[in-house]
């Protein structure tokens, strides 16, 4: 099996940003999850503050008792504090658990948090610039960053959380350990006395701020590691979910079980050694990040040690009482935890700072689309007309036209058919005539005037369109047609008598209310190629737009199906202006006009049978090489 050629590690991932950038980048990402999700933000904030603080009440209502116990022993003041320990702990951990469910439950979404940005951003972006192979790139690069080591926008909640943190735990810290510092030995001390020297709080300072730079440099390390491999990790993923997934396509399922193709991308996968023991990551793993991340675990327990060697000499030479102990400890040990976690947290934020830039990089993708501002005008008698005034288009990036001075008229109520051997410009032409593209000559007018100057969205609402590659979803039948979850149910069942389905819904075990497939019911139903395409015809019939267009309508049903689709073809459409593209000719007899394609140019136009009149014309031709299928 041949192996595919991997991108180096080292040519990825070296980008660093500036503190500064890093800043900028995340208040942006913050104020995007503000605006989406402004509890999850607020109860994230308010569970970490009662979760940080907990433990120094604990520790300083504890110190008391214990200092009691170690001295007086007065029974209503050992009760007081015992009281007061217990009752602290209950109220802080039903607060922390109740706090901690509501996080939760607004936090369950964050998952699914970047694919929703990442859909609203598709759902505004330009039809040119979704098609564009650069745009999927950036899309891929978000989607790989979230799925491998949860970078981008969702490292941003979990740093907020552990920010926010680290802050409460360093201002706890610093109140419960301040009289450390400030306490004196007494002068009966002896040797001990040289705990009094002003230096002495300065080395312990010194201790816990170069462990935290030693963690935070290393996590800079571990993180330009991580990002060297990033590309690697791409690469592997989408072979990996290629894999995971295609047993599962029911597209493929055939192909996979008559061939055993899962055999070949298995080999395929496993060659390549994306993720195993001989892969980039092991040996980073096995190397330098495996021994700098030995080390981030040794500072913190070398300098705990530091920490009770010098609350435990200012004990013994008589500084405070022995509970207090109890409290120094834990205060400093976490004061130097929140310490090392803020650097920890700047260093990984740096790192971060990587991948959303690439979040930003899709999500700043501009719309080079002029959206127009005029009302497309509500006509009750559906009088559009719609006109190509010598229109030529190439695709971006492309030299060669695709579509090449086409000039031609819609009549209002008329049947028009585009017929074209495949690559001929029959779905340039329907992709312009709905401005998923502008012309790169000429315009397009309806009702004279120029279509881009028109509101896209309200232009978009004259077209109905069935195409050939169209998707049914997990939802009821009535709903499909719908294209909505409401929905008026005489019109729903209107436009499936007239797609023909009258007599599939009668079996249905539930009627227009029953599941296509079986994703979400196990009532649902999986229905044919024939019928899906019925169903996708009576979607378009339930928007009523003016103009209603259908890509190889009839692809996949049988001749007796589509026969009896064209037979009723003027009651399906009523007095819509139909555009419709078709391989199959004997469907053009239903029409009053056809424009036949021919390499990117409209070479000929005309009825049925004047077309097949001209015997040397390109469609009398088509019409020749397909005539035994009409017999």
């Amino acid at each position: 099996m041949r192996k595919e050629k991997k991108p180096s590690a080292e040519k990825s991932g070296n980008e660093v940003c500036s503190l500064k950038e890093t800043v900028g980048l995340y208040r942006r990402a913050v104020a995007i999850w503000c605006s989406e999700y402004p509890k999850l933000f607020l109860y994230t904030g308010l569970y970490t503050f009662v979760k940080a603080c907990s433990p120094y009440f604990s520790l300083y209502f504890t110190a008391r008792l214990i200092n009691e116990l170690a001295g007086q022993r007065r029974g209503e003041e050992l009760t007081k504090w015992t009281v007061i320990v217990l009752v602290s702990a209950m109220v802080l951990s039903f607060l922390r658990a109740v706090l901690l469910r509501v996080k939760e439950t607004f936090a369950s979404i964050r998952w699914m948090s970047m694919g929703i940005i990442c859909s609203k951003k598709l759902l505004i972006t330009d039809f040119n610039l979704i098609d564009n192979a650069n745009t999927y790139e950036k899309l891929a690069w978000v989607e790989q960053s979230e799925n491998w080591g949860g970078n981008g926008m969702q490292r941003v909640y979990w740093q907020y959380e552990r920010f926010l943190e680290e802050v409460f735990k360093l201002l706890g810290g610093i109140a419960l350990s301040v009289t450390l510092f400030s306490v004196r030995v007494p002068e009966t001390a002896g040797t001990l006395l040289f705990l009094n020297h002003p230096a002495c709080p300065w080395i312990l300072l010194g201790c816990m701020a170069g462990a935290a730079a030693i963690n935070s440099s290393v996590e800079k390390t571990v993180q330009r590691c991580e990002n060297q491999c990033s590309e690697l990790a791409k690469q592997g993923n989408r072979n990996f979910f290629f894999m995971r997934e295609f047993a599962f396509n029911r597209k493929r399922d055939l192909d996979v079980r008559m061939y055993r193709q899962e055999e070949g991308c298995i080999d395929l996968f496993v060659s390549n050694h994306y993720f195993d023991t001989k892969s980039y990551f092991a040996k980073a793993a096995r190397g330098i990040v495996g021994i700098l991340t030995a080390l981030q675990t040794v500072l913190p327990s070398l300098f705990m040690g530091i920490v009770y060697l010098y609350v435990c000499l200012k004990a013994w030479a008589g500084a405070f009482d022995v509970g207090m102990i109890t409290q120094y400890v834990g205060a400093v040990t976490a004061l130097s935890g929140a310490v090392s976690g803020l650097f920890m947290v700047a260093a990984e934020a740096v790192g971060n700072a990587y991948y959303l830039k690439g979040v930003f990089r899709f999500l700043d993708i501009p719309n080079e689309m002029y959206q127009g501002s005029l009302t497309v005008e509500k006509r009750s008698d559906r009088k559009y007309e719609i006109e190509f005034r010598d229109v030529s288009f190439r695709y971006p990036g492309t030299k060669a036209y695709a579509l090449r001075h086409v000039s031609l008229k819609f009549q209002v109520g008329q049947r028009l058919a585009v017929v074209g051997q495949n690559g001929s410009g029959k779905t340039t032409f329907i992709k312009l005539l709905c401005r998923l593209y502008d012309p790169t000559e000429g315009m397009i007018l309806l009702n004279g005037i120029d279509i881009r100057k028109y509101n896209y969205e309200e232009y978009m609402s004259v077209f109905s369109v069935v195409f050939q590659d169209f998707q049914l979803l997990s939802l009821t039948l009535a709903q499909n047609v719908a294209a909505g979850e409401t929905y008026d149910r005489e019109l729903v069942m209107d436009c499936l008598q007239k797609a023909g389905l009258t007599e599939m819904v009668e079996k249905l075990p539930k009627g227009i209310e029953t599941n296509i497939g079986k994703d979400f019911e196990e009532d649902g139903v999986w229905v044919s190629g024939g019928e899906g395409q019925k169903i996708a015809i009576a979607r378009s019939l339930y928007r009523d737009a003016p103009f209603i267009i259908l890509d190889e309508p009839t692809a996949a049903l049988d001749p007796v199906a589509e026969y009896e689709i064209y037979s009723k073809f003027n009651e399906i459409v009523g007095d819509r202006t139909a555009v419709y593209i078709s391989h199959r000719l004997s469907s053009c007899r239903f029409c009053d006009e056809i424009l036949v394609f021919h390499e990117g140019r409209m070479i000929q136009q005309g009825s049925h049978e004047k077309l097949l009149a001209a015997r040397d014309g390109k469609y009398a031709q088509l019409w020749v090489a397909q005539a035994q299928y009409y017999a």
